[in-house]
């Protein structure tokens, strides 16, 4: 992503997050995901992703949904191109932020506090 992630470093299984430096990497980190259709980088990104969403969302971090609910107005990376399998379309705006906050959710309540 080239940002920094606003996490410290790990000491006795903790770490510190600097909440500004992480709501800007956890928005960026939605945006990316949201614009990439190959469906390769989605499975490997989607738990860390979901992962991200609750530690913003238990920080009191808020994420723009709308903004990455809506189709995005940058250009797709890896979009699917004919003859090439592997690759898929993202989902639509507000199925891919539904699908997105209910694997944070799911997740969220299997991760301590």
């Amino acid at each position: 992503m080239e940002l920094p992630s606003g996490i410290g470093p790990m000491e006795n299984d903790e770490c510190q997050i600097d909440p500004a430096v992480f709501e800007v990497f956890v928005n960026a980190l939605l945006a990316r995901h949201r614009r990439t259709s190959h469906a390769v980088m989605l499975a490997l990104s989607e738990g860390f992703t979901a992962t991200v969403v609750v530690l913003a969302e238990r920080a009191g971090i808020r994420v723009d949904w709308g903004q990455h609910g809506a189709t995005p107005e940058t250009p797709f990376e890896n979009v699917q191109a004919s003859g090439v399998t592997g690759l898929s379309a993202p989902a639509e705006g507000g199925a891919w932020g539904a699908g997105m906050r209910a694997r944070a959710w799911e997740l969220g309540r299997r991760m301590p506090r």
